[in-house]
């Protein structure tokens, strides 16, 4: 069944209405090149409204920026609510789009029509892996630097990863079974040896497992400049991480990354918490993971930091996080 098939059966069974009745958009041969061949355009009747659908091929991925962009575009020429139609999203794509307010309907999914006033977010089927939980900051951690450090690795093996952030065998027993349960890797056994086995490419796996993956970072405060220890190694995190790796400017105060044992260590030698911001203090961000999981960078890796600033309402934010995917190893 084609997505438009797809769609008018969708609204015709959540809504409880007549199957609209579909036709071309005749406007759409005067968009530019770049338009038709990102999306397929229909028109159809929905509640008395003409409303355009905006499909995506169910071959191609598009960045979420990039869809933003070329909607609006659309909506710059279109007279009518613009809809855009996909087969589907993952949780924060789909949250992305209900911030944005950006109307879209997955069929046999997910329906969000905000210029109708159809919202039917309680009727969701998320793509949650099996274990429904959020996995452990050690797991995220073992993953991540996966992810970044071998990257076209097909077999990972999980404790030389592991050994730079001194994780205990129990702690890197338990990483590999919830990798294993949310199906994210397989366990494969070489001799002796235990491997993590990956059956997708990178970019699908860190899809598949956004939605079981938490922000590192678990507080925030400022450091008084001058008290800080000599010869520090802290990253560069947040914003400043961002414009780094991005056209957004960089924050008046440099924003760090740090462990809370490290800051526990930078308090003994002498520094001071700030009590508000100001000029004469830095912004320190204390992860649950140590910041340094890819070697030789000063600032902490991609895929951490879009997990870090992913709750975001500045578009501008939104809009680096998108241009940081140019950033990854694949």
């Amino acid at each position: 069944m084609t997505l438009v098939a797809a769609t008018r059966k969708y609204l015709n069974e959540v809504l409880g209405i007549p199957t609209p009745k579909e036709k071309p958009w005749a406007q759409a041969g005067g968009l530019p090149y770049f338009l038709q061949d990102a999306f397929q355009f229909s028109e159809l009747e929905l509640l008395g409204r003409p409303v355009v659908l905006a499909i995506t091929p169910s071959n191609e991925k598009q960045a979420l920026g990039d869809i933003r962009a070329r909607l609006d575009k659309v909506r710059a020429r279109a007279e009518q609510p613009l809809v855009f139609v996909t087969d589907a999203l993952a949780s924060y794509e789909r949250k992305r789009l209900i911030e944005q307010k950006v109307p879209f309907i997955v069929p046999g999914n997910q329906l969000y029509l905000p210029d109708l006033g159809l919202d039917l977010r309680e009727h969701f089927r998320q793509r949650a892996p099996t274990t429904g939980t959020a996995l452990s900051p050690s797991t995220q951690a073992i993953l991540i630097a996966a992810l970044m450090n071998e990257p076209l690795a097909t077999d990972w093996h999980p404790a030389r990863l592991a050994s730079p952030m001194g994780y205990t065998p129990m702690t890197l027993s338990r990483s590999v079974r919830e990798l294993n349960a949310a199906g994210l890797a397989a366990t494969r056994k070489v001799g002796r040896s235990q491997y993590l086995h990956r059956e997708l490419p990178p970019q699908d796996i860190w899809v598949m497992a956004r939605p079981l993956l938490r922000s590192p970072v678990r507080r925030t405060l400022w450091v008084v400049s001058d008290t800080l220890p000599a010869g520090r190694q802290w990253r560069l995190a947040g914003l400043s991480a961002l414009a780094r790796d991005s056209m957004l400017t960089e924050p008046r105060q440099p924003v760090y990354a740090t462990t809370f044992a490290e800051w526990r260590e930078a308090l003994k030698a002498g520094a001071r918490e700030a009590p508000e911001p100001s000029d004469a203090a830095q912004e320190l961000e204390l992860w649950i993971y140590d910041p340094a999981l890819v070697p030789g960078r000063e600032t902490v890796d991609p895929l951490s930091l879009t997990l870090s600033l992913q709750d975001s309402t500045d578009e501008r934010v939104l809009q680096a996080l998108d241009d940081l995917k140019g950033q990854l190893p694949w």
